[in-house]
């Protein structure tokens, strides 16, 4: 570790012991012990989920005001201006203190919005929103998918039409994250219906508080509403709130896509690392009296040597990192793989448990993993479906023959 990198983190822990204490050992695990969530989504009731929400903003302007909002942002916009493994090591260290989650306001919205304010929108849109956004003041929203354009993202029909120095936007979107608590929503829209489909699509920044905009919340079978669809109906916004050129909406698109492939495609901590743990899967079987299931035993080998092989993967884009290279197809594998681990995680604890997967008879370890099964199919799905990134693979890092499009 060179000087640089010695002296970033000694910062990050006189910090983090400054303003939070330290996180109970996660890699003990003792069954029966502890919280036995497995949930992938929220479920928390609104009021609940409204505090959950609070103590992230909070928390991420106490790393704004000490410089860690922001690491690898422009000084400018209050970031430190440093590198991505910067970042790494910052969440590696992190993981190590209890602190609140901040995913709500992190993933979307300063994950992929953030860089996609900074990339293309006006200079008046970044004064406004960057610092906003990584004070934890503001959160964004992803208004691209639409009920005919999910996968296919370059059929969203959500029109935009001129009307002098403003454009009236009509449309509906659907599946978009955290949108009741945005502040702000970055929507592709169509505005040359007679091009290519590519070439036809303006995004803007739309203010979530615009009217015209309503928000529904979309009840999910894991009991949770972290999903909403968003009508905008005749909602005006002014053209210095376009992103990028008009018609040229989709190159704004890939810089946002391209930071979720980013995003999504890792293991992390509480639920999601805890259904992956061999330590966990093993004192499953033990609890259930399966140990000695050589069918189960071999299912639950491979799929630890899958995760295994993945974390790799995401340690050799951070080692790209360090050096200098941007990733190339590791990311698009990484997510791929991070549904298909998940879900056979999930898919493994329903053959071993049988009938207590549904019936909550309060067994401790035991109906709590119907939470990631329900949400298994969503995984499939978020962040790009599984065929999608398997196209992508296969044309573009294999040069296979492109799938015949119409």
């Amino acid at each position: 570790m060179d000087d640089d990198m010695q002296d970033f983190t000694a910062d990050v822990r006189r910090f983090l012991d400054a303003h939070a204490a330290k996180a109970p050992d996660r890699t003990a695990f003792t069954w029966g012990e502890g919280d036995d969530s497995m949930a992938y989504f929220s479920s928390l009731p609104p009021e609940e989920d409204r505090e959950h929400v609070q103590r992230a903003r909070d928390w991420q302007r106490v790393r704004y005001e000490n410089g860690f909002g922001w690491i690898t942002g422009p000084e400018e916009y209050g970031g430190r201006g440093l590198t991505p493994i910067h970042d790494v090591v910052y969440d590696a260290i992190e993981a190590e203190y209890d602190v609140p989650d901040t995913g709500t306001i992190s993933v979307v919205g300063l994950g992929m919005i953030g860089p996609t304010i900074l990339a293309h929108a006006q200079p008046h849109l970044k004064d406004r929103w960057l610092p906003a956004m990584y004070r934890g003041d503001a959160i964004a929203c992803q208004l691209f998918s639409e009920p005919g354009a999910g996968s296919d993202l370059a059929s969203v029909t959500t029109r935009a039409v001129r009307d002098g120095d403003e454009w009236v936007l009509d449309g509906q979107k659907v599946w978009t994250s955290v949108a009741q608590h945005s502040q702000i929503g970055l929507a592709l829209t169509r505005t040359n219906p007679e091009a290519p489909k590519h070439r036809g699509i303006t995004a803007f920044l739309v203010p979530m508080d615009a009217p015209g905009v309503e928000v529904r919340p979309l009840r999910q079978m894991t009991g949770g509403a972290d999903f909403n669809e968003v009508f905008l109906t005749g909602v005006r916004i002014p053209d210095d709130h376009r992103l990028g050129e008009v018609d040229g909406g989709w190159t704004v698109a890939l810089t946002t896509l391209m930071n979720e492939r980013a995003t999504v495609g890792s293991e992390g901590a509480g639920p999601v690392g805890a259904a992956l743990s061999p330590d966990r899967l093993a004192a499953l079987m033990r609890a259930t009296w399966t140990g000695e299931d050589r069918a189960l035993r071999a299912r639950l080998a491979e799929l630890l040597v899958d995760v295994m092989a993945t974390g790799y993967l995401n340690a050799r884009a951070t080692r790209a990192l360090r050096s200098g290279v941007t990733p190339g197809p590791e990311r698009s594998v990484s997510k791929l793989m991070y549904g298909q681990n998940l879900t056979r995680a999930a898919h493994f604890a329903s053959d071993v448990l049988g009938p207590r997967m549904i019936a909550d008879t309060g067994e401790w370890g035991t109906y709590a993993w119907s939470e990631l099964l329900l949400a298994t199919p969503a995984l499939r799905i978020l962040g790009g479906t599984e065929e999608i990134m398997k196209n992508i693979l296969a044309e573009r890092v294999l040069g296979l023959p492109k799938e015949a499009r119409s």
